[in-house]
């Protein structure tokens, strides 16, 4: 399983944008070295035209709003007893705040579950996500600093040990069956969880937060390196919902 979890990561790499300008920038080099002209500018200008198209703005927003526009925002009208929210990247550098150690991500989704969880009597929030590259586990990050912000720790459930959202919505699958919960992720994420939950016979109410999209306002705009990390995000979730499908 921990192989198969590092093949599809680094097989993602070099399918998303960053992974493709850098090994088309690379090809290129070598031909370039090698004295083979004319494969070095076919593959150089691959690189940077590839690198232009996802830094421009309208399309960059292009990519994410067609991924946040498939869920409306929650309405807050719904009393069901589970919250799940997903995982997504920390820290654990001493030197920063809770507040700066937990992801901007998962900050967003933390408030969203905890605003939905003070709406709802009884209700629980469903925390999971591994360490990933540190020694604390991104669950118990979010845990804490729901904590932080009064949470009382009987209305959590903190499990550790999902490395994906298929994982994740395994484990919630122990727990809630098939009754409806509300599931907390980032807008772009979303669609590909709903496919992979309701994969599992779950019935999830999606609950969207951590927006990128922007209103359209113009095709003349310069690149820029902020949109390129949109595209970047955007091209992982399509990645993923694609391959989602691949295996049924």
């Amino acid at each position: 399983m921990e192989i198969g979890f590092l093949i599809k990561k680094m097989v993602a790499y070099f399918v998303e944008p960053f992974g493709m300008v850098i090994t088309l920038f690379a090809i290129g080099m070598y031909f370039l070295f090698t004295k083979r002209e004319k494969f070095s500018k076919l593959f150089l200008s691959l690189s940077f035209g590839i690198m232009f198209l996802y830094s421009y703005p309208p399309f960059a927003n292009f990519l994410v709003a067609n991924l946040e526009n498939q869920y409306p925002k929650y309405d807050y009208s719904k009393s069901v007893k589970y919250i799940h929210v997903l995982g997504s990247g920390h820290n654990v550098d001493p030197d920063q705040p809770l507040s700066s150690q937990v992801g901007a991500a998962s900050v967003k989704r933390d408030l969203e579950g905890i605003l939905i969880h003070k709406h709802i009597e009884n209700s629980k929030i469903i925390f999971t996500g591994y360490e990933g590259s540190t020694n604390t586990p991104t669950a118990i990050m979010n845990a804490k600093l729901a904590k932080a912000l009064g949470i009382k720790e009987e209305n959590l459930i903190v499990n550790p040990k999902p490395k994906d959202t298929k994982e994740e919505a395994e484990f919630t699958k122990t727990l809630v069956g098939d009754e409806p919960f509300i599931l907390v992720t980032s807008a772009t994420h979303m669609p590909r969880a709903m496919i992979l939950f309701s994969s599992l016979g779950l019935n999830p109410i999606p609950a969207p937060t951590h927006f990128y999209k922007e209103e359209f306002n113009g095709y003349f705009k310069k690149p820029e390196v902020g949109y390129f990390y949109v595209s970047q995000i955007a091209m992982h979730e399509y990645i993923g919902i694609l391959w989602s499908k691949l295996r049924g």
